[in-house]
């Protein structure tokens, strides 16, 4: 089963963003681009140099009107622990949503039962709160950020130019392909 142009369900979550805890809810992330990046767990190995990634890419995301939301199953007290103590972490600007309920890693099929983490997977979302790309990893695996960027931007061009397609490795400003009978076998 897939989950591409899967909605949302009805959210509400604590998160800790800029020294400061807030509620978000699936309305504060309709009508702008998100990324939802599940992660396994605070004070583990891989996650910090994820984290940190995204962090330093962060105001790529914004200027692309794309907003980060980074997610495990920890409570925003451990998230603000976490900041506090790590240096990497210590770094990141955007939003880091507590999930201790499951609730969003269920929704978007992340949920490992066994350990009771995220499994690593990052979502980007529509303005409508779909679903439109995603990618769900091994657990050992560290993903990076510029690509998410990379595929974020290009979820963005087909859907301003439905005519249009992006080839492998595309990046903004490069050529698109106009899908035609004539192109067929010839690409």
């Amino acid at each position: 089963m897939t989950l591409l142009q899967h909605e949302l369900t009805d959210f509400t979550v604590q998160s800790y963003q800029n020294n400061e805890f807030h509620e978000v809810t699936k309305e504060d992330v309709l009508g702008h681009w998100s990324v939802f990046f599940f992660y396994p767990a605070d004070f583990t190995f891989v996650c910090p140099t994820e984290l940190e990634d995204l962090a330093e890419k962060y105001a790529d995301f914004q200027k692309a009107g794309c907003e980060v939301y980074s997610v495990s199953c920890d409570t925003h007290f451990v998230h603000k622990a976490w900041q506090d103590a790590n240096e990497k972490i210590a770094k990141i600007a955007y939003p880091m949503l507590a999930d201790p309920t499951a609730t969003l890693a269920k929704d978007l099929d992340t949920y490992n039962e066994a350990d009771g983490t995220a499994e690593r997977g990052d979502f980007i979302v529509s303005p409508e709160g779909k679903v439109v790309a995603y990618e769900v990893i091994s657990s050992n695996v560290g993903r990076n950020a510029e690509e998410i960027l990379r595929r974020v931007q290009a979820s963005q061009f087909v859907y301003a130019h439905g005519d249009q397609v992006c080839p492998a490795k595309w990046e903004p400003g490069d050529e698109t392909i106009a899908p035609s009978l004539d192109l067929v076998g010839q690409l």
